[in-house]
């Protein structure tokens, strides 16, 4: 049976206060906190076998290098990838972005055109833009509705043979949004586009089957997933990861080199250059053991339940409009108060011990939509409770008094 109060118990940092509050952590979707259960791991690595690895003899490489590649193993049986080495470690969803953009570099040419949407965080975009001004490919934009939601009938339009990549975020950060990817992914496929989904903000709420969902890529961030920061990964197909070139340069991902000519190491090591975040990869290793033993659907039921019972103290203030209004979300609520510019409101909230996200959220087109200069944004996660939403509440109501 789940219990919320016993799995605050594996937060330290859910024990803390903020100016003389208790914390009330709802920036969940910017970082996740961490359990005790993955500090743990990261503490015996530094204290009992630190080391570098592959390559080495010594035991303590042998045992990190064991540790790492287990982990590689974890996230592809957590993900269903076909193969261990179709996961390449990265220091997260954007470098996952870059690796894929950069290597579509030598396979696009003036005329192309690659597609993202309305909705994309600034690390979605902007790789994709550079891209095109390497290459002349012309970048297309599925457009939103005032929901929230992707125009689907409008990407049906945009899809054409001269369309060689589709890039979305399985949901928004900065409103909840659940995209239907499913459909994006088979309607690219069918114009014979490849397709890249940003899960940094889906893996802490779904668990996605990348075989079934036929996707070419996908990315993810272990600090959204209870893990460390500057960890992530990217799952390719191996037949996509053969043929783009590598990334960067360095040692481990190379076979031979002479000073005539390299050739390059097998996946996944051809895409990880130089020393990995080793300790990170294994960490992330550990908070993905962490979530599936409170289980993705447990932790999914819990979190609706959060956002129905948030949603609807929230729309009873006064004077407070929701961004994005999809019946198909998860636990992110983006809002503002009539009049009162959201640096206020997190300003004040953060007096209160209530740590929740202001500004454009990296997702400045969908505030330019609006006509906005951003929102307040609370998002919720599992070790979240509703008392602390009845805190929110609370807060946002001082806000305004003081604001107003």
């Amino acid at each position: 049976m789940f219990n919320v109060e016993t799995i605050r118990k594996d937060f330290p940092i859910l024990s803390r206060e903020v100016n003389g509050k208790p914390l009330v952590y709802f920036d969940n979707a910017a970082t996740s906190q961490t359990p005790q259960q993955v500090i743990d791991v990261i503490v015996d690595y530094y204290s009992n076998y630190n080391a570098n690895i592959h390559r080495g003899v010594h035991s303590l490489s042998q045992e990190a290098t064991d540790k790492y590649e287990q982990a590689r193993q974890k996230i592809q049986a957590h993900f269903n990838a076909k193969h261990a080495h179709e996961i390449i470690f990265t220091s997260g969803t954007t470098h996952g972005i870059n690796l894929v953009a950069n290597g579509f570099s030598s396979l696009l040419t003036k005329g192309d055109e690659i597609i993202v949407s309305a909705l994309e965080h600034h690390s979605n975009i902007v790789p994709w833009q550079m891209l095109c001004e390497r290459t002349g490919a012309s970048l297309k934009v599925i457009p939103m509705n005032q929901d929230g939601e992707l125009v689907i009938s409008e990407f049906d339009a945009l899809l054409s043979e001269k369309t060689k990549l589709v890039f979305v975020n399985h949901i928004s950060n900065a409103l909840g949004t659940i995209n239907p990817i499913e459909y994006i992914i088979k309607q690219a496929h069918l114009v014979g586009a490849a397709v890249l989904i940003d899960g940094a903000q889906s893996t802490p709420h779904i668990k996605p089957d990348v075989q079934a969902l036929d996707v070419d890529f996908y990315v993810a961030s272990a600090h959204k997933m209870c893990g460390p920061t500057g960890q992530g990964m990217l799952y390719g197909k191996e037949a996509w990861l053969k043929k783009l070139p590598p990334y960067q340069g360095g040692g481990e991902m190379i076979a031979e080199v002479t000073f005539e000519k390299t050739t390059y190491a097998d996946l996944p090591h051809k895409f990880e250059a130089g020393t990995p975040n080793i300790c990170g990869g294994i960490a992330f290793g550990a908070a993905v053991d962490y979530m599936n033993a409170i289980g993705f659907d447990t932790i999914a039921s819990y979190e609706q339940e959060l956002l129905e019972y948030a949603t609807k103290n929230l729309q009873s203030i006064e004077g407070l409009t929701i961004y994005g209004t999809s019946k198909h979300k998860t636990s992110v609520i983006s809002f503002n108060l009539d009049g009162i510019h959201p640096y206020d409101v997190g300003t004040i909230l953060d007096k209160l011990g209530i740590a929740v996200r202001t500004g454009h959220h990296c997702a400045q087109p969908i505030m330019d939509f609006y006509s906005i200069p951003g929102t307040v944004r609370a998002s919720f996660a599992f070790y979240n409770t509703k008392a602390e939403i009845d805190a929110l509440v609370v807060g946002i109501k001082k806000a305004k008094m003081m604001l107003s």
